[in-house]
């Protein structure tokens, strides 16, 4: 998959109707095999109090981890999640947070990925490996 960075987020929106990224209310800002990059609002994706929900934030991180092993997978091949470590450095109450997934390691069957969520001061919230394994489609 290549393309203009935009045009393909705008490709990802479309296609995830009725998904857990629309009801999460995220938004991807940038996809291409070298950064992935979506946001989340807090409102609407907080615990019971007030707080960004730790969940949120690994969904955001699987999120656009996983478009950025499949967009590194190849052609006729895809890429599943087999393993995703958060750790969550500070939460947030209001505004939104945005991820970022860079390559780690792309190799023939294992993608790995760092994803960074920061806050909109650009302070880090939770930063996230996932590992996925790449299978032929």
């Amino acid at each position: 998959m290549s393309g203009d960075p935009r045009e393909l987020a705008a490709l990802i929106q479309a296609s995830e109707a009725g998904g857990l990224g629309p009801r999460m209310g995220t938004k991807w800002l940038e996809v291409s095999a070298e950064r992935v990059s979506a946001r989340i609002p807090v409102e609407g994706n907080t615990q019971p109090f007030g707080l960004l929900h730790g969940g949120a934030s690994a969904v955001l991180a699987e999120s656009t981890g996983s478009v950025l092993a499949n967009v590194n997978a190849g052609e006729g091949r895809y890429a599943v999640g087999i393993e995703l470590s958060c750790t969550h450095h500070r939460s947030a109450r209001e505004g939104f947070v945005t991820a970022t997934a860079v390559p780690l390691s792309v190799g023939r069957t294992l993608i790995t990925c760092a994803i960074s969520v920061v806050d909109d001061a650009g302070r880090l919230i939770c930063s996230a490996r996932l590992t996925c394994f790449v299978k032929e489609a």
